[in-house]
Formats: structure tokens, C-alpha cells, sequence
């Protein structure tokens, strides 16, 4: 590419993607000046200087492009001294993107007649292209387009031509650019080698066959017709003479699209070849020179091929041969095609291959042997460079000619509407519907698809895992959890019809029984279960149901999926279980089915995990209380939610001391008694279980005896008394002499298990301090300290007794002379207020029952002999009522009353016993 002011040109290899740029003359300012190749169009910019030149123009500065396809800018700048010009002229440059490597077609699979895949390799690295130029050969037409519709390499075609040859299909990569409204183009070499590719033609249409009974007078035919969907049109006129040739050997079907094995029609080196013994076209007499005709085959006696059964019936073969016309349509257009194929089956043991050209649209022969036979025309196209290729099979016709001559005609329609209903576990009964009613029996072919999907020696079903066929429409011996396939054939004599659409179906699986857990502490279980014997499935999935700290919710999760195995019984461990906590576990069994089914929901079991064990943190003990701390898990610990009820607090000793406390309490007191050994612990319940945390031994000290007393003395002993205080094994008691040196002898501490004690060995008249110290376990408490004193020693029991009687003799007499001595002068001061004296009868008292009663009897009869102002005056005096049966009581008398009416007063009185009197005399 030349420019104004400077000249370019490429590199010629294809590895060289070289830029050369020379400087013209033109361009020559000064011979002092600078001259610079500015280049752009990559990440970064690229400068040149031209080598310093008087006369002669410089080499040319050559730049290898990193990019192939890409465009790039190059400028001239010229420097006079330190001043730069203005560029004065620009040149765009769009190199060569690299070319294809390796092209692979392939058909499209939804519509081989008519597209192709592409799929094209070329290096990607530095590589820039927009659209791919794809040029062909289409039969002897040269087509070219620009297709940029392709992703990772590949892109489909779909609008070629059916059964036409494709050659010379070449790709080049076309890379664009537009600079200045000028577009610049630039195509890759062809580098791949080039290919060719034939589509596939269409089959041929309305293909039917026609049976004519030759021996019947009356010409009677029997025709069925196999309608295809396509394009309808009056057939052509059947021309020219044709040859058939025929091959014993029954050839493979081609897979390409080739026809070997058949002659070459448009040559006449071809020689004919015997028939079977069961083909016959020498009935088929031409209406005229431009029908078709077929050439009679040589004799064939090859009646070995004949089966016994074949033979036993030769005397029926009267009705044959009988004729067969086999006609059919064209392909739809525009197919490109050389000719059909015509392919014959009888019984599955003789197979003939005929080809025909495209003008041929009927075939007639003669059939001299009863059997089923099955036929089909395919379109193949082989014009052309590329390989030959037929068409995809078109539907096959079947029919059955019986020994006495009856034609019965294929089945076309397949059943409709079928469905199973499972009756149980191991049996289903199929149902269905169908229009044609010239059927006499039908097939329900089962396959089981779980045993399919099973490796060979876990399979736990066999009967289905091939294809079974039977006539009964219920299927019988199927096993709970499996899938099965059905479908069902019309039969009429030995003739099936299509197949109807499949039906799938599955039992429901039994579910697992005997469903165990077992746990392993608070955060693991272990479930086990059973299943039973006849059942198929595809996994065990364990699920649990549980209140969810994280979410705040609770619902049904899969934990575990189990693979099927042939073992009846299978377990799994569930572990990281939140402790205390509620769960519901479940365990169903999955079919292979798709969509899968599980059974059963009701397979549960719940249960309450275990709490962890509690740690005791702190122990005090403190005024005969003992202080316990605990705590339980770590911080992530929900107590809120667990199913924890209470903690227990168990001290054991002597004595077994237990408090329960709430669960959101983590303290407990005790009152221990002291002077014992106990083992703590802390136990966490719940509904279902407990744990109890490690066991903390404390050890009270003995506490020292209370209340002790002296209960006893005598002159050389003392008794002591004193309670308890907690537990003690034994007291010691010591007592030592007050005021005794170190040097006097101490008496031995005495060891006594029970709470009194008698210090003997003491010296008379002595004081002592005693101690009692508690010991338990071998621990002494602080003693209790008493001081007590012996007493004096004691004289003779004779002297003191006789003593002690003077002295209480001397006192008696003393008081009773006292007492007379007031009671003379009471008497002398009452008795001159006294009259005759009213005298009291005691014999009435007695009879009313307030006679006072045991000693007070002969004193009050002693005074009756008195006057009863005197005696009465005298008892009042000290206050003592003798009328008074339950002992005296006083009442004061706020009125005075005069001595006249004192005696009379006091019989009224004497009324009532519970009154004594003090008169005050004025």
C-alpha cells in the first residue's frame, strides 16, 4: 500500500508479519532533520527513527506486527532541531488474519437432509477476525458467503439442498476495519485441505403395496395402502424398461452412503443372479414397451431352503403365486436423487436388496410361497465427487400371506390410551384402547428400567431385568420399589403392530421396619433398621426434624443418604447433636424412579439427647453452708430451648444430702453438717436422661462440742455432759489441774465415743479446767472448754444427819410460836366484836359436798367446837377459805360492810366455795 510521503509494503512468508515503511523523496525536508515512524494500534505505541542520510534515501524501517488482522496506523513526524512538525500524512495498514486449520462437518441430527455442522480450528492467540468466508461447490455451482455466526468454532447450516453434493468447501478468516470512510478487508489463506459433504435425501412417499391371487378367475385383488406424510401428486407415467438384478447372498445394510453391492445401472457390464425360490416376477407382463418390465430370473429348485413345516403344506401352495405390486411417490423437493432401494424380508432368514432408478415408481412380483413378509424403499443419491447416500428408512410395510391364500394386511394404528393400575405390591393390570378391531390378540411387553440402572451383583429383582412378553394384560410377579416400562403390540395372526407409546410405571416401596436408636452420649446416636426381603430401592435417605438455634426454625432435614445394598439391615452414626436437645428422626427408601418415590413418613422415632456433663467450678463453705458454682458447655450453649428440666446437687458422706435447683441457676447452698468427707456432684436431668459432672471431694472440719455441762461432782470426780456438733468419730477429754506447773504430772487425755463422760482420779476440793475437742476422720476440732472443782471432803453421815434434824427442830418450834403468838392477838381483837358465835353445820356442808376435803377434815372438826366468828376469823385472816373445794380465790369488796351484819353476810357467802376474805376493820 502506497501513500503520499511514505511508501509500505509486507512481509511475503506466511510465519512473517512484517511491516516495511520507506521514506520517498518527497518527504525530504532538510537533510538535517529527523525523521520518526510513529505506529499504533496495540496496547502501546511504537516509534522509528530513519538512519541520518545526505544524498542517499535511508533503508526503510521494518516493524514486526505482534497481531494478525489487526489495523494499524503509521506517521511520519519530522524534527528540525527541537521543533516537531505537524504530521503531515497518515497511512492505515490491516494485516492478514492467520488462516484455518482444520474444518470437520457433520450432520445436523434434528434435519440431516437440509444442515450441516461446522466446525472450524484456527489459532486464537493474537488472532483477529469478524466474519469467515465459506466458499463450496453446490452440484456445478460455486457459491461464497460471509458467515460470522459462530460460537467456539462451530455454527450450523440449514439450507442446503437435500441428497446434494457439496465439494471443495473452503473457510478463509475475513478481518475488517474502517478508517477515513474507507473499509478495509483482508482474507487469510487456505491452509486445511478441503471437503466435500453430501446431505441425506428425503425417503420416498405414499409407499403401498397391492396382493393379486393369479389362479382366481374373477381377478379379485387385496390392496393396502401405507400413507405417508408429504407432498401429493399425480404419479408419473412408469416408462421405460428396467432390469432388476438380484444376489443370493443377503448383503449387510450400507451404514455410509454408499451402494456396493449393487450394479452400476448406467453401465451395461452387469450379469443377473439368481433369485430365491420364493421370488417370482415373470408375471409381471408389461401393458407396453414403455411399462416397466422385469427380466425372468434363471430356474431356481433350491427347495433345501424349505423348512419341514413348508414342505408338509406344499400340496396347499394351489393359490400361489400370487402378485405383488409395490408402488410409491417420488421424494419431496428439492431432493437430489440417482434412485430408490428396495429392500424384501421373508420370515427374518431371506433378505434381497434391488435397486431402481429415479423414474421407477412401481415394482411388481410374483410371491410363490406363503410366510411374513416386510419391505422398504429408501431414496439414495450418488451424482456427483462425493460418497453415496441413501435416505433414512421410511416405515416398513409388513404383510402375511397364508397357505390357503388369505392376505392379511399389516397393523398400522397403535394402541391408544394405555395405562396400568397396580392392584398390589406384585401386580398391575393394563388397560387400553384402539380403533382398528381386526385384531385377535395382543403383546404386553415389560422390562424392569430399575434393574437396568443396578450393577449386575446388587440387583435385587431378576424377573424383568430382559424384555418379558405376554399375552395377559396383568402383570404378575413384581416387586415392591421397582420401575417398569410396558408397552403394548396388536396382533393379528403373526403380524404385531407398531408399538404403542410407553408406559412407566413403579410400586411404591414397602419402607423399612424396626426402626432402633441406640445413643452414643449427648452429641451422637447410632439408628438402625431393617427392611424386607422382597423389595428394590435406590438409597436410604436419613432425615431429622429439630428445632434450629441459627434460624429459629424447625424443620425436616436430610442428614445421610445410604446407597441400596442386598443386606437386610443397615445402620448409620449421627453425630454433632446439640445436647439436651429434641429430635425426631426418619428413615425412607428411595426408588430409581423418575419422578423417585419414598416410603414412609411414618417410619420415626424421636428422642431427647442426653445433656453434657456440668463442670463444678468453686467450693466454699462458709458458716456451716457450703457455696457451689458450676458451669455447662461453652458459650454457644442454649439453655432457652433445651429440653434441660432441673440440676441436682447430691453431697455424699454419712449422710446423702440432695437439692434440686432450676435450670437457669448455676449456684447451690448446702448445709452440710461438719466433721465429714463428701463427694459433690452435679447432675444435669432431662425427661429421658441425666449426666452427671465429675466428682469434687470436699472435707468439712469437725465442729467443736456445745453445750457442755457438768452434771455431776463428787470429791474425786466430775461428770461431763455435752452436745454434739455435725459428725464425730470419738471426743477426747482432757482436764488439767488450774494453777498446776509444767513440772506436775497431766493426766491422759480420755477417748469416749458417746456425749457424756465421768473424769475420775480427781483430787478433792480441786478446780480443773477440762476440755472436749470432736474428732472426725482423724481431724480435731477446737476444743470446748469447763471449769469445775471437786468438792470438799464429807464428815460422818451420822453427825450430819442428826445435825441437820436439830437445827430443822429449833427452826419449827421458833414459827410456831410466832404463829401463836399472832393468832392470840388476832383472837383477843376479834372477840369483842364476837357474839355467841353462829357455829357452822359441817354435817350439811358435808351432804352439799363443800366440805373441804384429806387433811383440812380434823381440823374443821376440831374447829366446830368453837364459836365460827372465832375459827372463821382466824382463817380469814391467812386468807383461807375452808368452804373452797378447788382452793382459794380472792375478791375484793368495794363496799363496806358493818360488823352487825357481818355474820349474816359471810353465811351468804359461804354460798359460794371460790371466795376467801380479808377484812380491814375501820
Amino acid at each position: 500500500m502506497n501513500g503520499s510521503g511514505i511508501s509500505l509494503r509486507f512481509g511475503q512468508t506466511l510465519d512473517d508479519n512484517n511491516i516495511v515503511v520507506s521514506l520517498e523523496t518527497s518527504d525530504v525536508i532538510s537533510p538535517a532533520s529527523v525523521y520518526v515512524v510513529k505506529i499504533t494500534g496495540e496496547s502501546k505505541n511504537y516509534f522509528f527513527e530513519f538512519e541520518e542520510f545526505n544524498s542517499t534515501l535511508p533503508p526503510p524501517v521494518v516493524f514486526k506486527a505482534s497481531y494478525h488482522g489487526l489495523y494499524y496506523i503509521i506517521t511520519l513526524v519530522v524534527v528540525n532541531g527541537n521543533v516537531v512538525t505537524k504530521p503531515s500524512r497518515s497511512i492505515t495498514v490491516l494485516t492478514k488474519p492467520l488462516p484455518v486449520t482444520s474444518v470437520s462437518i457433520y450432520d445436523y441430527k434434528p434435519s440431516p437432509e437440509t444442515g450441516v455442522l461446522f466446525e472450524i480450528h484456527y489459532p486464537e492467540k493474537y488472532n483477529v477476525f469478524t466474519r469467515v468466508n465459506i466458499s463450496y461447490w453446490e452440484g456445478k455451482d460455486f457459491r461464497t458467503m460471509l458467515y460470522k455466526d459462530f460460537f467456539k468454532g462451530k455454527t450450523v447450516f440449514n439450507h442446503w439442498l437435500p441428497g446434494m453434493c457439496y465439494s471443495n468447501i473452503t473457510f478463509q478468516l475475513v478481518s475488517e476495519a474502517t478508517f477515513n470512510k474507507s473499509t478495509l478487508v483482508e482474507y487469510s489463506g487456505v491452509s486445511h485441505e478441503p471437503k466435500q459433504h453430501r446431505t441425506a435425501p428425503y425417503p420416498p412417499q405414499n409407499i403401498s403395496v397391492r396382493i393379486v391371487n393369479l389362479n382366481k378367475n374373477n381377478w379379485e385383488e387385496q390392496s393396502g395402502n401405507f400413507p405417508e406424510e408429504s407432498f401429493m401428486r399425480s404419479q408419473d407415467t412408469i416408462g421405460k424398461e428396467k432390469l432388476f438384478h438380484f444376489t443370493e447372498e443377503t448383503p449387510e445394510i450400507p451404514s455410509g452412503n454408499t451402494s456396493s453391492g449393487w450394479p452400476d445401472f448406467n453401465s451395461s457390464d452387469y450379469e443377473t443372479t439368481s433369485q430365491p425360490y420364493w421370488w417370482d416376477s415373470a408375471s409381471a407382463t408389461p401393458e407396453s414397451e414403455d411399462e416397466f418390465v422385469s427380466v425372468l430370473p434363471m430356474e431356481y429348485e433350491n427347495n433345501s431352503t424349505l423348512s419341514e413345516t413348508e414342505k408338509s403344506t406344499s400340496g396347499s401352495l394351489s393359490f400361489f403365486p400370487v402378485q405383488m405390486i409395490l408402488t410409491w411417490l417420488p421424494p419431496k423437493p428439492p431432493t437430489a436423487f440417482d434412485g430408490f432401494h428396495i429392500h424384501i424380508e421373508r420370515e427374518e432368514n431371506f433378505t434381497e436388496y434391488l435397486t431402481v432408478d429415479e423414474e421407477a415408481h412401481e415394482f411388481v412380483a410374483e410371491l410363490k410361497e406363503p410366510g411374513k413378509y416386510k419391505l422398504s424403499v429408501t431414496t439414495f443419491s450418488s451424482s456427483g465427487s462425493c460418497e453415496s447416500r441413501k435416505s433414512q428408512s421410511a416405515k416398513s410395510l409388513s404383510f402375511y400371506i397364508s397357505p390357503s391364500g388369505d392376505w392379511i394386511e399389516e397393523l398400522t394404528e397403535k394402541p391408544q390410551h394405555v395405562s396400568v393400575h397396580v392392584l398390589s405390591s406384585t401386580t398391575a393390570l393394563m388397560s387400553w384402547t384402539s380403533s382398528q378391531e381386526n385384531y385377535n390378540s395382543t403383546i404386553v411387553s415389560v422390562v424392569s428400567l430399575t434393574c437396568q440402572k443396578q450393577k449386575e451383583s446388587q440387583r435385587l429383582e431378576k424377573q424383568y431385568c430382559t424384555q418379558v412378553n405376554s399375552s395377559k394384560p396383568v402383570i404378575e410377579n413384581l416387586v415392591p420399589g421397582a420401575q417398569y416400562q410396558v408397552v403394548i403390540y396388536l396382533r393379528k395372526g403373526p403380524l404385531i403392530g407398531p408399538p404403542s407409546d410407553p408406559v412407566t410405571f413403579a410400586i411404591v416401596p414397602t419402607g423399612i421396619k424396626d426402626l432402633m436408636l441406640y445413643p452414643l452420649g449427648p452429641t451422637a446416636v447410632v439408628l438402625s433398621w431393617t427392611r424386607p426381603y422382597l423389595g428394590v430401592f435406590r438409597k436410604y435417605v436419613v432425615e431429622m426434624f429439630y428445632f434450629n438455634p441459627a434460624t429459629m426454625t424447625s424443620e425436616w432435614t436430610t442428614y445421610y443418604e445410604i446407597a441400596a445394598t442386598v443386606s437386610l439391615t443397615a445402620s448409620v452414626r449421627i453425630a454433632n447433636l446439640l445436647p439436651a436437645w429434641y429430635y425426631n428422626f426418619r428413615v425412607t427408601m428411595v426408588t430409581w424412579g423418575d419422578p423417585e418415590l419414598s416410603c414412609c413418613d411414618s417410619s420415626t422415632i424421636s428422642f431427647i439427647t442426653a445433656p453434657v456433663a456440668p463442670e463444678i467450678t468453686s467450693v466454699e463453705y462458709f458458716n456451716s453452708l457450703l457455696y457451689i458454682s458450676w458451669t455447662y458447655g461453652d458459650d454457644t450453649t442454649d439453655l432457652s430451648h433445651s429440653r434441660m428440666l432441673h440440676w441436682m446437687v447430691v453431697a455424699e458422706g454419712k449422710k446423702k444430702i440432695k437439692k434440686s435447683v432450676t435450670r437457669n441457676v448455676m449456684t447451690a447452698i448446702l448445709s452440710l453438717p461438719p466433721g465429714d468427707i463428701y463427694n459433690l456432684s452435679v447432675t444435669a436431668c432431662t425427661e429421658r436422661g441425666s449426666n452427671t459432672s465429675m466428682l469434687r471431694l470436699v472435707k468439712l472440719e469437725p465442729a467443736p462440742p456445745k453445750s457442755l455441762f457438768a452434771v455431776n461432782k463428787t470429791q474425786t470426780s466430775v461428770t461431763l455432759l455435752w452436745v454434739e456438733e455435725g459428725v464425730a468419730d470419738f471426743f477426747e477429754v482432757f482436764c488439767q489441774q488450774v494453777g498446776s506447773s509444767q513440772k506436775t504430772k497431766l493426766q491422759e487425755p480420755v477417748a469416749v465415743a458417746s456425749h457424756v463422760v465421768t473424769i475420775s482420779s480427781l483430787l478433792p476440793a480441786t478446780a480443773y479446767n477440762c476440755s472436749v475437742t470432736s474428732f472426725s476422720h482423724d481431724s480435731p476440732s477446737v476444743p470446748t472448754f469447763i471449769a469445775v472443782s471437786t468438792m470438799v471432803t464429807e464428815m460422818n453421815p451420822n453427825v450430819v444427819v442428826i445435825s441437820v434434824l436439830a437445827i430443822l427442830s429449833t427452826l419449827l418450834i421458833g414459827l410456831l410460836l410466832v404463829t401463836l403468838i399472832i393468832l392470840r392477838k388476832k383472837h383477843l381483837q376479834m372477840a369483842r366484836e364476837c357474839g355467841a358465835g353462829t357455829f357452822v353445820n359441817f354435817a350439811s356442808l358435808e351432804r352439799d359436798g363443800k366440805l373441804p376435803y384429806n387433811w383440812r377434815r380434823s381440823i374443821f372438826a376440831f374447829l366446830t367446837l368453837l364459836p365460827s366468828c372465832l375459827w372463821t376469823d382466824y382463817l380469814l385472816a391467812f386468807y383461807i377459805n375452808p368452804w373452797s373445794k378447788n382452793g382459794l380465790k380472792k375478791r375484793k369488796l368495794t363496799n363496806p360492810v358493818q360488823l352487825d351484819d357481818f355474820d349474816a353476810y359471810i353465811k351468804d357467802m359461804a354460798k359460794d366455795s371460790d371466795y376467801k376474805f380479808s377484812l380491814q376493820f375501820e
